[in-house]
């Protein structure tokens, strides 16, 4: 252990050896009665799952070092941070008798932090009254199988690999997921259960300078400049910025806006790249402790990279204190120039925080007798999230957390449908205003809510809240300097990238293909039904992220703005140990290779508009999902666009590259010079391609739609997801 307020607690492994084989039990009896009966109902080709061996090893649970925070914590918790390692030998036998299938594991490595927080302290026995555990980043995490190969074989997981099934695992174990044991009454731990962030971290990443030139020519004797991109962490929010194309001095002028819910320990960590063909070589990296941020409320500055030998990063970063009144809204809407506008993606002006309890009453789908089963698709402007499925029930628990960041709450609304996704239709839907909380006391709604186009007596119980975000400027003297100290990382740096960039090129990370990444609406002033001003071509660059606003001068600088928020996790069943509510969703979406009312290729979100006044067709493509991974790192996807019947290459339209992902966030406009009578007579051919290198045999098509332009609403436009096929026919539109 190298951090003085770090303790050494040999007592602590002392006991946890003592306890190991009955933890061993616990978990025993964990996989048989919960994991093992969750596959099985998961896949009816997992009918005959079974496990035939469980034995964790003789090798007990190490916790390396022990940290208690007594300083900046509410007066009523304890927060632990443990270091905890576990190599063990262990045997995890399992059988798939239908499919003659034997698999299993060998060993598990988990090397990490993790957080144990007691809270509320209460004046009664157990004194405690709930405990909650989570990893305040991903661990480290291994795990060597046996047998692998034949399991992927099986109908229905051969979109899985073992990075994919090692990122679910480790996902799920990082916040906001937590696992929380109730020791008290349900009462006392009601506002664990809505949980608040305590804050919002805007940063503003702005400009990079003298970086290595890692690109070589003739064979390594020209050293030539590198393609740098940014990697920004926050616990399990990842933001990938744009690539730079040969530049050493690379300006990026991104936002990004990130929720902290436990600062004590927490880093913004952000890491360097130049991407290349092959493997994208390391610029530097940077941790900054987030308490410092948010003592100064604002930093303005340029830090030196670690871990390289020159180069440093120019970032602006903002903590946004959560507000619960809207006497400060109107001069945050009008900082961030949301009084301008429509109601669009741009910065944040205050959080939706949802707490979805359950449902009552909900008709049966299709007019059907037997139970439906119910999930809640929910959404503000183009930012939607979708809840668990609960199965065979008309009376569902969910009790899971959802926040949503908004850009003008006077304009916007938010929008639930509770759906069957057993037959594919609504059971019920709910539209609420943000304007109605504004007037609310405190900014919070805790109802039944009665569901429209329902049962007569079907509700949904639900508590949301509103926060204003507000930048609290502190006085200080002329002569202040802050303490914010860059962190060295405690970590290896081989080790902590390959954790961070696993998370970019994998598959989905929390929420997996249960979440509809957040697409901000692109193309300078032609949001569908928006009345638009003309706007000079330059005011329109491609990757502009926000509707209505020209140029920005938030930074100060003629660049654009863009403003990304990473997909937004969905929190783990609390009363579970490990997500197997997840597990069982994950396993059903990939049965036949389909997901939740998606095609197998997967599907793409496009904005479609025609502008009467620029003479114009729009198109935003906003982000794809659950595409094919070409490799096990995923693929490198990017959208080609004809407007048919013309091909040439002077009609076509391309986003970039999105590296090593399938569910790329692109937020391009592009427009087709175009009258609307000769629109409507024409067809929008949109491809999903996987670019491989120069020469690559990689390259090839991972999807089409084919969209009919003969619409009356194309004046007015349309926001939709559509399914991906082989050849780009009978596309489903999903609004």
């Amino acid at each position: 252990v190298h951090f003085p307020d770090t303790e050494r607690a040999e007592w602590l492994n002392k006991t946890v050896k003592h306890m190991w084989p009955f933890i061993c039990q616990f978990i025993e009896k964990l996989f048989r009665e919960t994991i093992e009966p969750a596959v099985r109902g998961a896949n009816t080709h997992l009918s005959t799952f079974s496990f035939t061996r469980i034995d964790m090893g003789q090798q007990p649970l190490r916790i390396n070092g022990v940290k208690v925070y007594t300083e900046n914590v509410d007066k009523r918790q304890i927060i632990l941070d443990l270091q905890i390692s576990f190599v063990g030998n262990c045997e995890i036998d399992l059988e798939i008798k239908r499919y003659f299938c034997r698999a299993g594991v060998k060993s598990i490595q988990i090397h990490g932090t993790m957080r144990v927080i007691l809270e509320p302290l209460i004046g009664d026995m157990p004194l405690v009254g709930a405990l909650s555990v989570f990893f305040l980043r991903k661990p480290l995490l291994e795990i060597n199988w046996t047998g692998l190969t034949n399991l992927l074989d099986i109908p229905g997981l051969n979109g899985l690999s073992d990075t994919i099934i090692s990122d679910i695992i480790s996902n799920y174990l990082v916040l906001p997921n937590r696992i929380t044991v109730p020791l008290v009454s349900e009462v006392q731990i009601a506002q664990l259960r809505f949980p608040v962030p305590k804050g919002v971290l805007r940063i503003h990443f702005i400009e990079a300078q003298d970086l290595q030139g890692k690109d070589t020519y003739l064979k390594g004797l020209v050293k030539g400049k590198s393609d740098p991109y940014g990697i920004i962490r926050v616990g399990n929010q990842i933001f990938q910025s744009k690539v730079i194309k040969e530049n050493l001095s690379p300006k990026w002028n991104e936002v990004y806006e990130a929720l902290v819910y436990e600062h004590p320990g927490q880093e913004l960590e952000i890491e360097l790249f130049d991407e290349d063909p092959d493997k994208d070589d390391f610029l530097g990296s940077l941790m900054i402790d987030l308490i410092e941020v948010e003592k100064e409320r604002l930093l303005d500055e340029w830090f030196t990279l670690d871990e390289v030998p020159k180069g440093k990063l120019h970032l602006r970063l903002e903590w946004l204190t959560l507000i619960p009144n809207a006497s400060n809204l109107d001069k945050v809407l009008t900082d961030i120039k949301a009084d301008k506008d429509q109601a669009s993606d741009g910065l944040s002006s205050a959080l939706l925080i949802l707490y979805l309890d359950s449902a009552r009453n909900l008709p049966s789908g299709k007019k059907i007798s037997s139970n439906p089963n119910p999930l809640v698709q929910m959404s503000v402007g183009h930012k939607a999230q979708e809840s668990k499925i609960r199965y065979k029930t008309n009376e569902p628990v969910w009790e899971e957390n959802f926040t949503f960041f908004i850009h003008n709450p006077k304009r916007q609304d938010l929008e639930v449908e509770v759906r069957d996704e057993q037959h594919q239709c609504s059971l019920g839907n709910l539209q609420i205003p943000l304007s109605q909380l504004l007037t609310s006391e405190d900014m919070t709604l805790n109802q039944r809510f009665q569901l429209s186009n329902s049962g007569p007596n079907s509700t949904i119980k639900m508590k949301i809240a509103l926060r204003v975000l507000r930048l609290e400027k502190r006085e200080r003297p002329p002569d202040h300097r802050h303490s914010a100290q860059v962190k060295r990382p405690s970590v290896s740096k081989e080790g902590r990238r390959t954790s961070v960039r696993s998370h970019i090129s994998g598959s989905p990370g929390p929420g997996g293909s249960d979440t509809a990444p957040s697409a901000p609406v692109t193309g300078g002033g032609d949001k569908p039904g928006v009345e638009e001003k003309a706007q000079p071509p330059e005011a329109v660059p491609q990757g502009l992220q926000d509707v209505g606003r020209g140029p920005s001068s938030l930074l100060g600088s003629p660049g654009h703005v863009s403003v990304k928020e990473p997909t937004p996790s969905i929190a783990s069943d609390i009363s579970l140990p490990i997500a197997t509510q997840e597990l069982r969703q994950r396993l059903r979406q990939l049965e036949n290779g389909t997901t939740l009312g998606q095609s197998p290729l997967g599907q793409i979100q496009l904005t479609i508009r025609h502008s009467s006044q620029r003479n114009k067709l729009i198109v935003v493509v906003h982000t794809c999902r659950n595409l094919i991974a070409f490799s096990e790192d995923g693929s490198d996807p990017y959208v080609r666009m004809y407007l048919l019947p013309d091909k040439r290459r002077s009609g076509r339209r391309k986003t970039h590259v999105s590296k090593k992902t399938l569910n790329p966030v692109f937020d391009q406009s592009f427009d087709f010079s175009v009258s609307l009578p000769e629109v409507q007579r024409r067809t929008l051919d949109v491809a999903v391609k996987n670019s491989g290198g120069f020469l690559s045999k990689d390259k090839g098509l991972l999807g089409k739609v084919l969209v009919a332009l003969a619409s009356e609403d194309l004046a007015k436009g349309w926001t939709q997801w559509y399914d991906l096929t082989e050849d780009g026919t009978r596309p489903q539109a999903m609004t």
